[in-house]
């Protein structure tokens, strides 16, 4: 169970290969960083490499990087960032990578850092991805990962793998909800200007994310959409809102989002009712009817098929009231 409170900050240690990505090296530097938690840091970001001193970077640059493997050993999450091609994994840090995977740690990879877990043989039979211009790759090299080609990011128990360049942002982002709750996760989202994560409502805080829209011709629609939530909405209120058919309206929708508009509609409605959970005491009956799921019964169904928890457990892992009333 995610503990949202922790008594000290959780340590992400980031290995950078070299070279190494600099977009990778900054995405969790600038996400975990703006997560604050009771007044205090919520993370401490460490960044080490195999061999310390001067690394080079993708971009022609040097980078001076003063911490070995050793950080490691610290670590609640390792996050093996990428070159954004292909290169062969240092052995020292395949090492590091395999023995933190064994104390228990969570390991996480971005781009082409997925390469070092598998060279580790921590995605054999594992969901797994990585950045497409590699993922032909990875399969070749590695058969008995379970590749994920069409998706941002993928959680296989405490295994993450993203894709390239700004999925990683979505994955870090998925991270902190997972650690500290949707309002959390929205809150860094709109501080880093980025758009909050996108879960598509596998198991328990394993989720495969919207796809990133691709379109802008029904935004006033799903604007509006989200100023409603409270309603019931169908399609044909959204067709009508939109102006068009309602045939236009869900082949739009689609190529948009990715997804149906109900399909849609429904992963908001459920991520609206989680932030409810999270800040604020609403009865259950009252949070469900203001999200536009109904009934108390209809909101456990589907925030637990999403999480896999209840919404009474979930809002004891994350409610920021629950904690305050907690520590008075």
């Amino acid at each position: 169970m995610p503990q949202p409170y922790p008594t000290r900050p959780h340590r992400v240690v980031v290995i950078a290969p070299s070279p190494v990505s600099m977009f990778n090296l900054a995405i969790p530097e600038m996400l975990f960083e703006k997560v604050e938690v009771d007044g205090g840091p919520g993370y401490e970001v460490v960044v080490c490499t195999p061999q310390p001193g001067v690394i080079a970077t993708t971009g022609g640059l040097d980078l001076r990087v003063e911490r070995g493997l050793e950080a490691v050993a610290d670590a609640d999450t390792v996050l093996v960032a990428g070159t954004g091609h292909r290169y062969e994994p240092d052995p020292l840090a395949v090492t590091a990578v395999r023995a933190a995977a064994e104390a228990g740690k969570r390991i996480t990879s971005i781009c082409s850092g997925s390469f070092v877990l598998a060279e580790a043989g921590l995605l054999d039979g594992r969901a797994a991805t990585t950045y497409w211009g590699v993922a032909d790759e990875l399969r070749e090299r590695y058969p008995a990962l379970d590749f994920q080609g069409d998706v941002l990011y993928v959680q296989d128990g405490q295994i993450m793998t993203s894709s390239g360049y700004a999925a990683g942002i979505d994955l870090c982002l998925h991270i902190i909800r997972t650690d500290y709750g949707s309002a959390v996760a929205n809150t860094v989202a709109r501080l880093a200007l980025v758009a909050p994560v996108r879960p598509g409502g596998q198991t328990q805080f394993t989720q495969t994310p919207l796809p990133p829209e691709r379109g802008n011709a029904c935004a006033d629609t799903r604007g509006w959409a989200m100023r409603n939530l409270d309603r019931t909405l169908t399609l044909a209120d959204l067709a009508r809102h939109a102006g068009v058919s309602v045939r236009t309206l869900t082949r739009r929708f689609h190529a948009e989002t990715g997804v149906s508009p109900l399909q849609w509609l429904l992963h908001q409605r459920i991520e609206r009712a989680k932030e409810l959970l999270e800040t604020s005491t609403l009865p259950m009956d009252q949070v469900a009817r203001a999200c536009g799921l109904g009934t108390a019964d209809s909101l456990r169904q589907h925030v637990q098929r999403r999480t896999g928890l209840t919404p009474s457990a979930y809002r004891a892992s994350f409610s920021r009231l629950a904690a305050a009333s907690a520590t008075d």
